[in-house]
């Protein structure tokens, strides 16, 4: 129990004190001594300081008394917003009185202290857009759409160099940092952590977004749902735990201190100054006061990989935020090193190409997908249209010469090989695997579209290249390749359009999606792409013509079957006969139907028109049928 009650106040005899002297004396048994802000103590603890101040002078009262052994408690006003929040007290001022006087709840706290200023709990510098401010508490959804896309148009950057206390340096661009000292979860926080009040650190976040979608993501987390945590940390936002941060800047650099007026400098030097006051926290913070003996880390905590670097500051600091991240200088000249390697033939491309199509060709005659599988991943080809696509985006003539080259010399040499062997092979039947690749169609294109996303990706991030097996099985280009060399061999022009239809559209398609791809990865601006994109996609849509006409057959085609999926059989001179339709084409609005039926005795011409006139009544078309007659003898 305190002997003595040192009542600190500009204004002791206003209207909202009255009684509490008497509260403190009849519930309390100590008399009240008023002194004001500006008088000397001398360090006891038998004595309780009790501020009734506004935050700027509970600041000076605090940095008077630094480092002294007193014990301060805090009575709430309506100019000591800032102290209220930060340490929890209650709003009520028994209650908060009560608190004073609760030995629990006495803690030694922390400081920031920025430059020659104590803060509360917040420095903000620029603008964090939504995280230094209170907009993210908007409860009007109106007003709080038109503050995010508000947000979402005002951002700029400035260049920011930052070292902390064991002396790391990070020089960045950023649209703004907030430095908090400690921070209390609850509803109207952005932070789902808890920073503790006495852990010797201090905790900056940093707002450094290098794309517009990387952006848009921390703004969704911060204007609707509404918190972030450090497990799962927006790309956006990069997070330093120190004891001391020293912040420098070309020009003067705009900060504010506990959201009050805005101040200018060009060196922020930031510190914690810890275990500096001995001050009792409100019923709140009663967690807080228990973790007081918890371990503090020496180490510094620097999470600041995906913020910004190099080339990509100068263009956030210069330019406009980019759509797309862009790849850092070492991923581009990494990534740029092993694709030059796969656009330039060697004998290993070569060898490989020759051995994929002789065992591509020997699995479709052999009707074998499994050796077919096996040839596609032994297949060298979708290496050089990797490397095209990358010089399709970058303009790059080493790129585009060396890969068209070697990828041309590749389908000469499929063609060549399979052709040749197709020659020495005394089989000229045209296999359903063979038959499986004449006629591609928009499904075919998707799955090259996303075979090269895959592809493009895989080869950017080395951590799934193992993936480009899988790769080279989805998009299957030896096979289709193969087959139009078996065609050229039988000279079947109907196997020689479709099959190398098919290729082309594996071609295209792979080599438009992963340059698509690589430009989404940041390894070219959209500015350079342009034109080579421009030229790819008019290749895509002449070739997607063909495919569309193809997949609007196949889509009648299943209608076809859909509609006639109930005629299993029919009964005809009192004998049950079985239909199985075994292929359905349309050809100048006539339907051409392969059907099997199935009888136990031999069926007349007009038995077979009865079939034909029930396919006519379902269908309400055309209708020619070849039948393969089977009859059944018991």
């Amino acid at each position: 129990m305190y002997k003595n009650i040192y009542f600190i106040s500009e204004n002791p005899t206003h209207k909202s004190l009255d009684g509490v002297f008497d509260y403190i004396k009849e519930k309390y048994k100590i008399n009240v001594s008023i002194y004001n802000i500006n008088d000397i103590f001398e360090e006891s603890t038998n004595t309780l300081f009790l501020l009734y101040l506004d935050d700027n002078n509970i600041k000076t009262f605090f940095q008077n008394h630094l480092n002294k052994n007193i014990n301060i408690g805090i009575l709430p006003n309506e100019n000591c917003i800032n102290a209220i929040r930060n340490y929890g007290l209650s709003k009520n001022l028994f209650e908060a009185i009560d608190d004073a006087f609760n030995p629990k709840l006495l803690s030694k706290i922390d400081l920031l202290k920025c430059n020659d200023h104590l803060a509360f709990n917040r420095i903000s510098i620029g603008d964090m857009h939504g995280m230094n401010r209170l907009d993210y508490n908007e409860k009007n959804r109106c007003k709080k759409i038109k503050i995010f896309f508000n947000n979402l148009t005002n951002i700029s950057f400035k260049s920011y160099t930052l070292k902390t206390s064991k002396n790391h340096s990070i020089q960045t661009a950023a649209s703004g940092i907030t430095i908090l000292e400690h921070s209390i979860i609850n509803e109207k926080s952005a932070i789902s952590d808890d920073f503790s009040l006495h852990d010797g650190k201090l905790n900056a976040f940093v707002l450094a977004p290098t794309s517009l979608l990387s952006y848009i993501w921390y703004l969704l987390a911060i204007f609707f749902y509404r918190k972030i945590s450090l497990v799962s940390l927006p790309k956006s936002l990069g997070f330093i735990k120190t004891a001391k941060l020293t912040i420098t800047s070309f020009g003067l650099i705009d900060y504010s201190i506990d959201d009050k007026d805005l101040l200018k400098t060009k060196v922020i030097d930031l510190e914690v100054l810890q275990d500096c006051l001995n001050v009792h926290l409100g019923r709140s913070l009663i967690d807080n006061v228990k973790n007081d003996g918890k371990k503090i880390e020496e180490k510094d905590t620097i999470k600041l990989n995906t913020l910004p670097k190099g080339e990509v500051n100068n263009i956030l600091i210069h330019g406009k935020l980019p759509l797309f991240k862009k790849a850092s200088d070492d991923d581009i000249k990494e990534l740029f090193v092993s694709l030059k390697d796969s656009a330039r033939f060697s004998y290993i491309y070569l060898t490989l190409t020759i051995l994929s199509t002789l065992l591509a060709t020997t699995g479709l005659f052999a009707n074998s997908a499994p050796v077919i599988i096996g040839a596609m991943i032994l297949a060298p080809l979708m290496a050089p249209i990797i490397s095209l696509s990358m010089g399709v985006i970058r303009a790059d003539k080493y790129l585009l010469k060396h890969s068209s080259k070697t990828l041309i010399f590749g389908i000469f040499t499929g063609l060549s090989f399979s052709c040749i062997y197709t020659l020495f092979i005394p089989l000229d039947q045209i296999t359903p695997e063979m038959q499986g690749r004449l006629n591609p169609n928009m499904l075919d294109l998707m799955v090259a579209v996303f075979s090269g996303i895959a592809g493009a990706y895989a080869n950017a991030k080395e951590e799934v290249a193992k993936s480009l097996a899988g790769v080279a099985i989805a998009v299957a280009l030896v096979p289709p390749l193969s087959v139009a060399g078996i065609g050229i061999g039988l000279l079947n022009y109907d196997v020689i359009y479709g099959s190398f239809l098919l290729f082309l559209t594996n071609l295209v398609g792979i080599t438009l999606s992963a340059a698509l791809t690589f430009m989404v990865l940041g390894y070219s601006p959209i500015k350079r792409a342009k034109k080579g994109l421009i030229y790819t996609s008019i290749l895509m849509v002449i070739i997607a013509i063909p495919l569309m006409f193809s997949f609007i057959q196949m889509v009648e085609k299943h209608n076809y079957f859909k509609r006639l999926e109930d005629t299993k059989y029919m009964i005809i001179d009192n004998q049950k006969v079985d239909l199985e339709i075994i292929n359905i084409n349309k050809y100048d609005n006539v339907v051409y139907i392969d059907l099997e039926v199935i009888s136990t005795t031999t069926l007349s011409l007009d038995d077979y028109k009865k079939v034909k006139q029930e396919f006519k009544k379902k269908l309400g078309k055309d209708v020619v049928l070849k039948i393969i007659p089977k009859v059944i003898v018991y």
